[in-house]
């Protein structure tokens, strides 16, 4: 899967444009799913230097991304026309709902369900079996 995630407040604690703490097991989760064969891009407001602390930061914690803010690296970017990314999933604080620990989002993305789906099954203390696709 090819997935954009946030950097402030999603991987580090809002503190922009400081680099705030680290937010629990986000760069061990990040590299995990690199191992799984996901690329990842970072999807940030950040620009210049504190973009590029940004990256610095997550490469020396062993977080490499696919790309930077452009769904793949070779993408050439018009700032005239809208910015849309297309990836199959945002890992972002400012999700409905806020942002799940990283431990969850690890789960739902390995095991393909839905963060519906996980809290039904965390009510009913019933496993839910892999899914296809996330979306179904």
């Amino acid at each position: 899967m090819l997935i954009a995630v946030d950097f402030d407040g999603t991987i580090v604690e809002h503190r922009y444009p400081e680099i705030g703490k680290e937010r629990p097991f986000a760069t061990q989760t990040l590299q995990q799913l690199i191992k799984d064969g996901h690329r990842l891009v970072l999807w940030t407001n950040r620009q210049g230097h504190t973009l590029e602390e940004a990256i610095e930061w997550c490469r020396q914690r062993g977080v490499e991304f696919y790309a930077v803010n452009k769904c793949f690296p070779e993408e050439n970017f018009n700032h005239d026309e809208p910015r849309k990314i297309k990836v199959d999933l945002f890992i972002d604080d400012r999700n409905v709902g806020g942002l799940p620990e990283w431990g969850v989002i690890y789960e739902l993305i390995s095991k393909h369900i839905s963060y519906h789906d996980y809290v039904s099954q965390e009510l009913s203390g019933e496993k839910i079996k892999k899914k296809k696709h996330w979306w179904n």
